[in-house]
C-alpha cells in the first residue's frame, strides 16, 4: 500500500485524488501514517480510503499539504472547525497557523470616489486603501482625447489615449467631457473602463459604469455624501473584505525530522 503513487480518498462522501508524496509531507501526521499503518478512522474500501470527516474542509487540508500555505476566502467563517480537522489529522503546523486568528481575520478594503461636474466637464478622483487595487484600476481605466470643430461642419480627430494621472500610489484622477480651446475647437475627453468597450463622454454615465465595476469586483456601497456644497463634490465610499494572501509554514529536511515542519513561519500579505 505504501508504494502507491496516486491515492484516492473519500472524505465525507467527497472524492479526492492526490499523490502519496503529498500525504507524506508531514510524516508524523495521520494522513502520512495512513499509507503504511492500520487506523480504524481510515477504511480502505474498493481501493479508496474512506474517512468519515468533513469533505469541504478537507479541501483546505489538502491545499495546505500541496502549497504549505493557508489561503482562505474572505467570507470563510469556519476557522475553529478547520483547526479541529487539522488536529484530527495531527497536522500540528497547520493547527498552529490556524490558531493565529489575528493574522487570518479579514480586513476592510476601502475605495472612495469623489465626483463633481463643472459646466460640460466631469472630474473624478479615486482613493484606495490598497495600492494594488488602484494600480489595477489604472490599467482598466483609459482616457482618450480628441479635438472637435463645432462649426460650420462638425468633425473630430482620431482618439488618442492619455497616460494615467497618479498623484500617489493610492490615488487616481481623470476627467471627461468637453472644454473649449482656441477658436471654434473643442477638446473632448472620453473614458473607457475595461472590460466594457464603450468610450463615454458623459460624466454621469462614467460614474454609473464605475460604480457597476466596483460592485462586480466584490465591493459594496457603504455611504454617499456631499463633501463641498459650493462645488457640489459628491463622495461615494465602497468597502469589501480582504483576507491576508496566506500564512506559510517553512519545512526543513533534517535527519531527525525526516521532513517534519520546523518552527520557522512566515506571514505573507499582498496589496497593503
Amino acid at each position: 500500500m505504501s508504494s502507491r503513487e496516486v491515492v484516492a480518498l473519500s472524505v465525507g462522501g467527497v472524492r479526492f485524488v492526490t499523490r502519496a508524496s503529498t500525504l507524506r509531507r508531514f510524516p508524523e501526521s495521520r494522513l502520512a501514517r495512513m499509507l503504511s499503518e492500520d487506523d480504524e478512522e481510515f477504511k480502505l474500501v474498493d481501493g479508496e480510503f474512506f474517512v468519515d470527516r468533513d469533505g469541504a474542509l478537507f479541501a483546505y487540508i489538502l491545499d495546505f499539504l500541496r502549497t504549505l500555505q493557508v489561503s482562505l476566502p474572505a467570507d470563510f467563517s469556519d476557522l475553529e472547525r478547520l483547526r479541529r480537522e487539522a488536529e484530527f489529522y495531527q497536522l500540528h503546523p497547520l493547527a498552529d497557523l490556524l490558531g493565529q486568528e489575528h493574522l487570518l481575520k479579514p480586513w476592510p478594503e476601502i475605495l472612495e470616489v469623489r465626483f463633481f461636474l463643472r459646466e460640460t466637464q466631469a472630474f473624478f478622483r479615486i482613493f484606495g486603501s490598497c495600492s494594488t487595487t488602484v494600480e489595477r484600476l489604472a490599467e482598466q481605466i483609459t482616457v482618450f482625447t480628441a479635438q472637435r470643430w463645432s462649426s460650420p461642419f462638425p468633425s473630430q480627430q482620431p482618439l488618442v489615449p492619455l497616460p494615467s494621472e497618479r498623484p500617489s500610489h493610492h490615488d487616481l484622477v481623470f476627467q471627461c467631457g468637453t472644454e473649449r480651446a482656441a477658436g471654434d475647437q473643442l477638446v473632448a475627453r472620453y473614458v473607457s473602463i475595461k472590460p466594457d468597450t464603450r468610450k463615454l463622454i458623459n460624466g454621469v454615465n462614467v460614474l454609473g459604469l464605475l460604480v457597476d465595476t466596483f460592485l462586480k469586483d466584490g465591493f459594496r456601497l457603504v455611504s454617499t455624501r456631499t463633501v463641498s456644497s459650493e462645488e457640489k463634490v459628491e463622495c461615494y465610499s465602497f468597502e469589501r473584505l480582504q483576507r491576508p494572501a496566506g500564512l506559510a509554514v517553512a519545512v526543513s529536511q533534517t535527519p531527525a525530522s525526516s521532513g517534519a515542519a520546523q518552527g520557522k513561519r512566515s506571514h505573507t500579505q499582498k496589496g497593503k
